[in-house]
This record gives structure tokens, sequence and C-alpha cells, in this order.
């Protein structure tokens, strides 16, 4: 389990986005559904794709009404296809129709990311290459858009700056180089308490190769290589750091970058520019 998917993480995650979308309350259902009545939805598959959301969903009706009954049929990861149902859920119809637009619009969206990547994974199968993911997300959606390039199949980056130092072209422009930037980077990492990784991005053959020489760091971002350039880098490489390759990769070109022998793709598409899947919630 990763470590931003913990309890405490998705918790905090659901009550924020409930804060946003009942804030002082669902005064629809309050105005039209008694507070008694009990009922039951089924959630509905429209489109055809990788489901992810099923358990973040779950936490949701939990928070929601801890009294809800949830039964799954299908699980985060399974292939899905019009007409099937992914889960059904009963209790107090008031508590249903609260949660019905926080589960559908994480699970839309995730399934819809969910679906991209596991394409892209499909498009690399058999070579060393893993998908990441990139802190190219929704603001405040992270959680659940990282979650679901994992259900896809991709490797998750770091979730954010926190967990990383990754140097990269900006970074080494304020800093004035690759040397003073490393430079400092290490006196940073030596005077904390727990050091982090450091992925540092090269722009051309020049700057590899004064990475190489200076050692230190544990992955070299390769941004804006052709699948040829990055050949002849790897090579150079030799095994000696992880290596990741960035910046205009499309379906068409992944394969040949992934048969490079690089270790990770990044892409940004994963999370920006994606279609959200059609599920809907319907009452039963």
């Amino acid at each position: 389990m990763y470590a931003y998917l913990s309890e405490s993480n998705i918790q905090h995650f659901i009550k924020e986005a409930l804060l946003e979308d009942v804030g002082s309350g669902d005064h629809t259902s309050l105005a039209t559904v008694p507070a008694d009545l009990m009922g039951g939805a089924a959630l509905l598959v429209k489109d055809r794709g990788v489901l992810a959301g099923v358990e973040l969903a779950l936490a949701i009706f939990k928070e929601v009404d801890a009294n809800l009954d949830v039964q799954v049929f299908l699980t985060d990861g399974t292939w899905i296809e019009p007409g099937q149902v992914v889960l059904e859920v009963r209790g107090f119809a008031q508590s249903i129709l609260k949660a019905e637009r926080l589960v559908l619009n994480c699970m839309q969206r995730m399934s819809g990311i969910a679906t991209y990547t596991r394409s892209l994974v499909q498009l690399v199968d058999g070579t060393r290459a893993n998908i990441l993911d990139t802190r190219k997300t929704t603001p405040n959606f992270r959680l659940a858009e990282k979650w679901a390039c994992k259900i896809g199949g991709a490797v998750n980056h770091r979730f954010a700056l926190f967990d990383m130092i990754l140097i990269k072209d900006n970074h080494v422009d304020f800093a004035g180089g690759i040397e003073p930037a490393l430079r400092k980077a290490f006196e940073y990492n030596a005077s904390l308490a727990e050091p982090l990784a450091i992925e540092i991005e090269v722009r051309n053959e020049i700057e590899l190769e004064e990475v190489m020489a200076i050692g230190g760091v544990q992955r070299i971002m390769l941004d804006n290589f052709s699948p040829a350039r990055l050949r002849d880098a790897i090579r150079k490489i030799d095994g000696r750091f992880t290596t990741e390759v960035s910046g205009g990769i499309t379906e068409k070109t992944i394969r040949a970058y992934a048969e490079t022998g690089v270790d990770f793709i990044s892409v940004g598409a994963l999370t920006h520019q994606v279609k959200s899947l059609d599920l809907s919630l319907k009452a039963i």
C-alpha cells in the first residue's frame, strides 16, 4: 500500500469533498425525501473501460452513513462493459442521495484515468519500461488520480514536492548549473533526518556527462530525447543510474521509447488529458 493511501488521508479527502458538495446540507433531499425512507440504488456501467474507485466509493458511503449496506459485484481493475452493475447500496434514501455525486465524480474520473493508463501499459508490455504518472494532477484530487494510475498499472512517481528531490531544468537554471544544483542538493539532503532520493533532469548529452561525472543521484530523467538519442544515453549510463524519459511521448512513439531499455516513462497525459467513463447511480 502506498503511503498516500493511508486511511487518514482518504478520510481527509472525503471530508473536504463532502464539505464542498454538501456544505450546510443537501436541502433538496431534506425538502423532498422523508428522513426515515429506506431505499436502494445500483451503480450502472454505461461505458467500456477499466473500473476504478470502488474502494474509494466504499469509504465515501461509510463516511456519509456507516449504516449503509453496500454489495460489490465488480472490483477495481476490472474491465467493464455497458449494462453491468458495479455495486448496490441500501439504507436511508437521504444518505444515498448525499453520497451519489461524490461517488460518481470520483469513479468516473478515476475509471477514465485507469482506462487510458492500462492502454499505455499494454503498449510497452514485454519491455523493462514502467509507466510513471506525474504531478500534473487536479488540485485537491491528486490522491484519487494517483490511485487510478496505480489501478491502471502505472507506477506512482513522487506524490508531491515533499517526498523526493527532483531537480528539473528551472532548478538547474536558478541554481546556476548542474554542478551547483547538485552540490546544494547534497548539502541540503545531508541536513535532513531522513535523506531523500535525488533525481535530476538533463536536457542534452553535455548535461548527462556532467551528472554522470558528479554522481550521487539515484535517477536521471532524460527530457525530450528522441528514441535514438535515448538509446545512446542508456548505453552510456550502462546501469549506473535508474533512468527515466519524459517529454512529448505519445501512443504512437511510446513503444519505441520503451524498447531503448529505459526504466521509466513518465506521462503527464495520464491525468490531464483523459475522458471520464460514463457511470450512473439509479434507484432500485
